[in-house]
Order: C-alpha cells, then sequence, then structure tokens
C-alpha cells in the first residue's frame, strides 16, 4: 500500500519499530548442538515452516532468545515470509528475526497479516547475486498503515476466516502430494535401505555423457547484477526450483553472455535443485522452458533417460533419508549448505528397470492431473484472500 496514499479517518501511518520490538537470532556455538534432544530445540531459517527442529542446543543462553508458541518470527535469508512458531519452546537462532513487545495500539496478529504484502516486496525488488538478504533494519523501517483497534479486530476476524479455508485446500494438496511419495515407496521400497535390491549405481554414473551433466551455479563475480538486461536469456535461481514454476523471475542476461556460460545451461528435462537458503527443493525443467542458465544457488543435473528417469530421481532425491544426507548435514548456520559435489556424485541409487520407472511416471501423471484441478481452485482461493487483504488495508473492507 502507496503511502501518498490516503487514509481512512482515525487510521495513521507507523513504521514497524513504532509498534513493536524487533530480536535478532544468536550464533549459538555449533559445539552444543545435538540431535538427542538435550537442551532446547534451536530453530533455523529450514525449521520456520513446520515449526520444528530436530536440532537441540544444550548451552546456556539469554532469555530475549527464547522463542515461545504463537511468536512471530522471518527469515532473513532466501525468501522473506512470517510465519507463527506453532512448536514448543525453542531457541532463535542466527539470521531468524523475533517481532514481540506490541504496542498497545496494535493487535499483534493483525500486523502479521499486513507485514507479509511489504515483505513480498522487498523481496521482489531486492537484489541479489547468490542469496537474497534482509536486515532488521529494513523490516522496523516498513511503514503500515495502522486503524483503530475495534477496525483491526474486525479485519483479522475476516482474514482468519478465509486463512482457514486456504488452510483447509492446502491440506488436501498436501494429501494427494502424499499419494506419490506413497506410491514410490510402495513399488521401489525405502530408497536408502533398497528393499527391494534393485541394481545399485551412484549419482555419477546415471547422469548423461557431458562434462556438465552434473553442475553447480557459477561461482565468484560471474553474474554480477550491472550483467543482468530487461530481458533476454534467463537467470535461473533458487525459487524456481523451490516454487516448481519455470515462469517466475527477471533476470536476463545477453546472448553473449549466454553462449559464455553454456556448460550452466538449462534444457528441458533437467533437474534443478535449490543449494541455497530453503535447500533442497527439487524442479524438473518443462519442455518449454526459456533458454537460460542457473545462478550460484542451484545445482543442475541432466540425467541419461536410458538408465533413470527424471521424475523418478527427483522422488529419490526428494526421500526423507536422502535430503538428510545430502541437505541436512550443515550445523551451527541459520541456513542449511549442500554436501559436497564429491559426496553428491557418489550418492548410491537404486536404479529400478526402465519399465518399471515409466509405469510410476504413469501414475505420478494422473496424480498430477489432480493436483492441477486442485492448483486452480487454490489460486482463485489466494486471489480471494489477496483482494480482501488488499481492501482491508485500503479502509475499503466492510467490517
Amino acid at each position: 500500500m502507496a503511502e501518498d496514499k490516503k487514509l481512512p479517518k482515525g487510521w495513521e501511518w507507523n513504521k514497524v519499530q513504532d509498534v513493536a520490538k524487533l530480536i535478532n537470532g544468536y550464533a549459538f556455538k555449533s559445539n552444543l548442538f545435538n540431535e538427542d534432544k538435550k537442551g532446547l530445540p534451536l530453530i533455523r531459517i529450514r525449521d520456520l515452516q513446520n515449526s520444528k527442529s530436530n536440532t537441540y542446543y544444550s548451552g546456556d543462553y539469554k532469555e530475549d532468545y527464547l522463542v515461545a508458541k504463537g511468536d512471530f518470527l522471518m527469515g532473513m535469508d532466501g525468501e522473506f515470509k512470517i510465519y507463527e512458531w506453532k512448536g514448543e519452546m525453542s531457541l532463535l537462532n542466527q539470521r531468524v528475526c523475533k517481532l514481540t513487545k506490541f504496542s498497545e495500539k496494535i493487535i499483534p496478529r493483525y500486523i502479521f497479516y499486513l507485514i507479509q504484502e511489504s515483505l513480498q516486496l522487498i523481496e521482489d525488488t531486492t537484489p541479489f547475486v547468490t542469496v537474497k538478504h534482509i536486515s532488521s533494519n529494513k523490516i522496523l523501517n516498513i511503514k503500515i498503515p495502522v486503524p483503530p483497534i475495534q477496525i483491526q479486530k474486525e479485519i483479522v476476524e475476516i482474514l482468519e476466516q478465509a486463512e482457514r479455508l486456504n488452510q483447509r485446500r492446502e491440506r488436501a494438496n498436501e494429501e494427494t502430494s502424499s499419494v506419490i511419495t506413497n506410491i514410490f515407496y510402495e513399488m521401489f521400497g525405502d530408497p536408502t535401505k533398497n528393499d527391494k535390491k534393485f541394481p545399485v549405481q551412484t549419482l555419477k554414473e546415471v547422469v548423461a555423457n557431458d562434462r556438465h551433466s552434473l553442475k553447480r551455479g557459477p561461482f565468484g563475480g560471474s553474474l554480477k547484477k550491472e550483467i543482468f538486461v530487461k530481458d533476454g536469456y534467463k537467470v535461473y535461481e533458487q525459487q524456481h526450483a523451490i516454487k516448481n514454476n519455470f515462469d517466475l523471475g527477471e533476470y536476463y542476461i545477453t546472448k553473449e553472455k549466454y553462449e559464455d556460460m553454456l556448460p550452466f545451461a538449462v534444457k528441458e528435462g533437467d533437474i534443478l535443485v535449490s543449494c541455497s537458503g530453503t535447500i533442497g527443493k527439487i524442479a524438473i525443467a518443462p519442455k518449454d522452458v526459456k533458454h537460460g542458465i542457473i545462478n550460484q544457488a542451484l545445482l543442475k543435473i541432466t540425467v541419461d533417460r536410458n538408465k533413470i528417469l527424471q521424475i523418478y530421481l527427483k522422488y529419490f532425491l526428494e526421500s526423507v533419508t536422502v535430503q538428510r544426507k545430502l541437505f541436512g548435514n550443515a550445523e551451527g548456520s541459520g541456513i542449511k549448505n549442500v554436501a559436497s559435489m564429491d559426496v553428491i556424485k557418489k550418492t548410491q541409487i537404486p536404479v529400478p528397470p526402465i519399465l518399471l520407472q515409466n509405469k510410476f511416471a504413469e501414475l505420478v501423471e494422473k496424480v498430477e492431473k489432480i493436483k492441477e484441478h486442485q492448483q486452480k481452485t487454490t489460486n482463485e482461493i489466494n486471489t480471494l484472500f489477496d483482494a480482501l487483504m488488499q481492501k482491508a488495508f485500503n479502509g475499503e473492507l466492510k467490517v
């Protein structure tokens, strides 16, 4: 909402710092981390979405860094979102911040709904080379329209009703998605135990016969922001893998730069894996993917389709045990780090017969059609929610 827009009578503009306090997480000593549930859970960026951490901290801490159920948290790298913590009492790790000590003139849940739009705008307009970052100062200086308390209550009530509808739709979507995972385990067994006794090959052995078929994005200053142009060859970033949407993004390079960086080119069927921020998310480049390259935050895998299908490898890589091995080893950081390329190349993969993989692919396609229909409904609900949000914060929502 633009600050120059005239507010309804009784409303006023306030910065976040005028109505709340922000506490940044602490860099706890990694040698005191454990997975034996000694001490308190430690909240890192990867834990925000599910309100659960498997990493514990057994050392001393200040009460300022305690997080209780219902607290509002934000990740400061990757995607900029606000989350309500629904887990047990935990500790606030670095690169995660907490909104607290709200002014009497604002309802905490009102700011929870309102600030997300501003965070999204900041994310969309933040330049990046690898991972986008947001400072606590930028959050504190977000300006928000603050109506009288009674109007805040009524706005929150309406938005909560819309959110509950959205959550029910999301749960249905998750249940449909879990069908594919169940099919995978039924057909192929536990991928790390290899219950079905399939032949085993390393990831390096099942990729295409091309030295760039298993490739991390470019390092150093290869993609400085001054080289970007308005249109041209696309730069694929972590959001494409995280959101499984190749239409997103606004960063492009020239044809000349693209040709200089052909080893990082994205082709139809390539598997992209997010390696920074929210890591371990996987997407397969569609048939109509635009010519472009990956940035530093991605890993690109081009498979040998005579040995392994992309859809099989995708669900193998998404399995819990494989995710933990490849993307869950980084301790002492608010951001997970992907395993080394040497570890990735040597990852052992049970390789079922292609006919069986094809059967799995056919079943996935059927489920995906159901998901497409569900997504259409989800988009309609999200559009309704966004419209309600916009009206609410413009003072146009009838309450």
